[in-house]
């Protein structure tokens, strides 16, 4: 059955699910297919109506459900592509390299992206959508980048949340798909920023 899943179904800041930890899949099952196939629908929605955007990755959080279950896009560069990898209950057993300093989007935090620091490198533990345990060694710093990016959706924490004391780090896209640069109050004025 298709799933009816659509953009309309992703939460966004200030919901406060976003903010919460998810729950450890213990089994399987068919309703954890279902919020797969769900978390597909919905990314997959949101990206048809992004002209100048690609949906790289989802956590389960993201459409609302409390659970460690993510899907990250196989190929970043030919968006006809559209064949996601599952992960569920990944972890980061080890950070490698330098911290680096990207720009970064998400579903959840509508139009608005932030320069985050993020290591280069590391290493994920996830049982795959059979059940079978993987370890993932990022391939670059892209991959490394959206790895903590979702990890951190499972652990209740939204990228901005690595800038909020940064005054110059945020920008708005535009129609025009173009970043510019947004005043931090603006940002404040938005509820999505977490009260420390």
């Amino acid at each position: 059955m298709k799933s009816k899943y659509t953009r309309k179904n992703i939460i966004t800041l200030p919901d406060k699910r976003l903010r919460e930890k998810s729950a450890r899949v213990h089994v399987i099952t068919d309703e954890t297919l279902r919020l797969i196939d769900n978390m597909l629908a919905a990314t997959l929605d949101w990206e048809n109506s992004r002209p100048h955007e690609i949906a790289v990755a989802l956590a389960a959080v993201q459409i609302g459900a409390m659970e460690r279950v993510v899907i990250i896009r196989e190929d970043f560069n030919d968006k006809s592509n559209q064949n996601f990898t599952v992960l569920i209950n990944p972890e980061i057993v080890k950070k490698e390299g330098k911290i680096v300093t990207e720009q970064e989007g998400c579903l959840s935090v509508k139009d608005v992206y932030g320069l985050v620091p993020r290591h280069e490198k590391v290493r994920v533990r996830a049982i795959d959508i059979n059940g079978r345990e993987v370890l993932i060694k990022s391939p670059n710093p892209f991959v490394a980048r959206i790895l903590q990016h979702e990890i951190d959706h499972c652990n209740g924490k939204c990228f901005i949340d690595h800038i909020t004391h940064d005054h110059t780090a945020f920008s708005i896209l535009t129609g025009d798909g173009d970043l510019v640069p947004i005043k931090y109050e603006k940002v404040v004025g938005m509820g999505i920023l977490k009260d420390d």
